[in-house]
């Protein structure tokens, strides 16, 4: 496997913080990426290098910017690519351009984000593996009809989880600590 000597942390806040004290104890330098709106943030400063990204884009949008991601990386030797956690971090097209332009991903593989990034297939992968899971239903719900059947084949409270634009629903048993989940009722 190849040296890393420069990571880019399309990222921003406390996530690209930690990831950039983490690579500073190993030696290796950072890159940050910024939106106009983020030009005074703090993760800018912590890194070794910042470049703008998504230049005249929503701060989201600019952090969701792969192709200028990738192009800060070729043209500032980037070696790879931390997306820390949400914006990117299940994006199966970023890993793709990454392994397209020879850029580590550190990360889940391409396949991996393919097979558990849409929640239907993943309990698909998750049923095939014998891997213990909750009731659920068997792919999207198409309507109320469809939800109330299957709470009264399980019992309440019942949890809905969004997947595109349909939906996918889960037993939800009450837990006694920690967060509460939101259910049906």
């Amino acid at each position: 496997m190849k040296n890393i000597r420069k990571i880019l942390v399309p990222n921003r806040g406390e996530i690209a913080i930690r990831i950039f004290r983490a690579c500073h104890e190993m030696g290796i330098r950072t890159v940050a990426v910024y939106s106009k709106e983020d030009v005074l943030s703090l993760h800018r400063s912590c890194a070794d290098e910042a470049y703008l990204v998504g230049k005249g884009k929503k701060p989201v949008d600019a952090y969701l910017d792969i192709e200028d991601i990738i192009r800060i990386c070729k043209e500032h030797d980037v070696d790879a690519i931390h997306p820390g956690y949400g914006f990117l971090s299940e994006n199966a097209q970023l890993a793709k351009r990454c392994e397209d332009e020879g850029i580590i991903f550190i990360g889940p593989k391409v396949e991996h984000l393919q097979m558990f990034g849409d929640k239907v297939n993943a309990r698909i992968q998750a049923e095939r593996a014998d891997i213990p899971m909750i009731p659920g239903t068997n792919g999207a719900v198409k309507d109320f009809a469809e939800v109330k059947a299957f709470a009264e084949r399980v019992g309440l409270p019942v949890m809905i989880k969004a997947i595109v634009r349909l939906f996918e629903v889960f037993h939800a048993p009450r837990r006694p600590h920690g967060r509460p989940q939101r259910g049906v009722r």
